[in-house]
């Protein structure tokens, strides 16, 4: 099982930095951003921290080839009302696609985008063509499309509109999908029955095409829209059923990465730690929050 969370990557130690984090929860793989997602600030990419991270990572028996890069939030590549801002979109997202490129991971996760007063059919065409420009022959990376939560007008909200994006993309070979099972159930998908949303999804689209899960519970009901993520077992979607998700034999190979909450007064401390531990015991613990709070004080 490949079982980690979002780590951090930062200006000093970058990719090194990501994995230092990972070792430090009992990770075996990670998600990073290669700067905060919220904004355009990105350092340019040290390769001797990129070889002392490949060797940290070699000797702590992490795999490079399922470590996951997430796309910072600004990008939306479904509305193109204003070609400035669609243009931005899509030479940013080629930015980021060369810096993961360079760092040698294969996988970066996109949320498709937001159509925003367009007519949803023209926003998830202007998702495909512009990943269409984005990806090419000589690059190894592959982007994730996101299953979103349906909050104000995301697109990739369900199974078709994923499709619909994929069968525009030329470059087939280079597009996947990432589940997250906060947005799923946001979205209205019964996570108690999530094997036969995977009959579903194979019938779609190919259950071949999911190469990463966000494992999130959440603090909505299902069919909320809200995309509010929760610690795991304390949610709506329950412990249970997430464990259920992460030992689902026909996803084995697929990387699942943690985006819970910070616990704490000021939501200061990472949960992973004590997550990722009670999901290898496969047993819940209701002073979890309590435990990850008294060991960073």
């Amino acid at each position: 099982m490949y079982l980690g969370s979002h780590v951090s990557f930062d200006s000093k130690e970058q990719l090194l930095k990501s994995v230092k984090d990972a070792i430090s929860y009992n990770a075996n793989t990670f998600m990073f951003y290669t700067g905060a997602p919220q904004n355009t600030n990105r350092c340019i990419i040290d390769d001797n921290k990129i070889k002392l991270a490949y060797n940290l990572m070699k000797e702590n028996g992490i795999d490079l080839n399922k470590v996951i890069c997430h796309a910072p939030y600004i990008i939306n590549l479904a509305n193109d009302l204003d070609p400035s801002k669609y243009d931005f979109s899509i030479n940013f997202l080629k930015q980021e696609v060369n810096r993961v490129n360079k760092m040698g991971v294969k996988y970066l996760v996109l949320h498709p985008g937001s159509s925003v007063g367009i007519e949803r059919s023209k926003a998830l065409l202007n998702i495909s063509n512009a990943i269409n420009m984005v990806l090419s022959d000589n690059c190894d990376v592959m982007i994730l499309l996101e299953t979103m939560a349906g909050k104000g007008t995301e697109c990739g909200i369900n199974l078709d509109e994923i499709k619909t994006i994929i069968d525009n993309i030329k470059l087939k070979d280079k597009i996947g999908v990432c589940l997250d099972t906060c947005h799923l159930n946001d979205s209205g998908i019964d996570i108690s029955m999530f094997d036969y949303y995977l009959d579903e999804f194979d019938k779609v689209i190919g259950i071949d095409k999911i190469k990463c899960i966000h494992i999130n519970d959440s603090k909505n009901s299902i069919s909320s829209h809200k995309d509010r993520h929760e610690n795991i077992g304390f949610g709506t979607i329950g412990f249970t059923n997430l464990i259920n998700v992460i030992y689902n034999k026909r996803l084995e190979s697929v990387p699942k990465i943690l985006e819970t909450p910070f616990v704490g007064e000021n939501k200061e401390f990472p949960p992973y730690k004590f997550e990722i531990e009670m999901i290898k015991n496969k047993e819940f613990d209701n002073n979890l929050i309590e435990k990850i709070i008294k060991y960073y004080k």
